[in-house]
């Protein structure tokens, strides 16, 4: 497979699941702040910090407008990674691995880019049509994931997506747990309750499955536990990076670039860094280090990955 295409399906699968981050995270703090108790807030403040370049004016002028803020997060041009650029990036990567593609995932990429560029869209944005249209632009966005686990060859070309997938998942995660034990100044042993950790856990779709698994009443070890280590969740870092693992080890099987041994070395040691960590561990290492240095052995990892296999300089 050349690099060039290797690459627009590795970033294709990294837009679109930013875009799904995103619109998750916009419909949690959407509905919660129609349903405000004592922790919740009508700010938007760090949502425009995670994942908008906002400066200092623009925040105060945005975080407690939803309206506009919704604009400029999903449809605003001026925005870098407003839904509407993500998936104008999504689609142009997408055109250029077009023979590599099913034209399913072809057609739900284009269906979702006609979606956000609609001029309808922006009324909805507007009124009492904005939770409906989240909620609409979510199921395109997980159709898109349905579309293409369905119909993809199984062949490098997905491993390459599945690669970047992962990738953005993990950060987006780290994004969101280190958000929250900010606020708690990362003191595992300050044991929020349940309607604290509720927007991190529905945000990460992982909401019910805590109900599910967790009986004590330890809710700030509960939730680190299960977004940082737990494997059956799939949006923890553990399950992550042991997804990563398999799809790397799927494109160096039968390949063989310069740097290939560094990077499956470095992986290595950032996957076994989770893999056999725990809650214990991560509080005596301090929970803050513990997940920036887990992050900066991901942008590493992602940095060296695009050397070795997409060319970049």
């Amino acid at each position: 497979m050349l690099s060039r295409i290797a690459d627009s399906l590795y970033w294709l699968d990294r837009y679109m699941e930013r875009t799904d981050g995103i619109l998750r995270i916009l419909r949690t703090e959407f509905v919660l702040a129609l349903d405000k108790s004592s922790y919740e807030t009508s700010s938007w403040r760090p949502v425009l910090h995670m994942f908008t370049h906002a400066d200092e004016d623009q925040l105060k002028q945005l975080e407690y407008n939803t309206s506009d803020t919704l604009h400029f997060i999903i449809s605003d041009t001026t925005n870098t990674n407003s839904l509407r650029a993500l998936l104008t990036r999504a689609r142009e990567n997408a055109r250029g691995a077009q023979d590599h593609i099913t034209k399913e995932v072809w057609e739900q990429v284009n269906h979702v880019y006609h979606s956000v560029n609609s001029p309808a869209m922006q009324r909805k944005l507007q009124g009492q049509d904005a939770l409906p249209l989240l909620d609409e632009l979510t199921q395109m966005v997980t159709l898109y994931k349905g579309v293409t686990g369905s119909t993809m060859p199984r062949s490098l070309g997905w491993s390459f997506m599945n690669l970047g997938k992962y990738v953005e998942r993990s950060m987006i995660t780290l994004e969101m747990i280190n958000r929250f034990l900010e606020d708690i100044h990362y003191n595992l042993d300050e044991n929020r309750d349940i309607l604290y950790w509720r927007k991190l856990l529905l945000s990460l779709s992982g909401y019910e499955l805590h109900l599910k698994t967790y009986r004590n009443t330890n809710y700030t070890l509960n939730a680190a536990e299960q977004v940082l280590f737990n494997r059956q969740f799939t949006r923890s870092i553990r399950y992550s990076l042991d997804k990563i693992g398999h799809y790397l080890q799927d494109v160096t099987e039968n390949n063989n670039p310069s740097g290939k041994e560094q990077l499956c070395r470095d992986f290595g040691r950032l996957r076994y860094k989770v893999q056999y960590a725990d809650l214990d561990q991560a509080r005596e290492m301090n929970p803050q280090k513990f997940i920036q240095e887990i992050r900066h052995q991901l942008i590493h990892f992602n940095k060296l990955l695009t050397q070795v296999f997409f060319s970049y300089a």
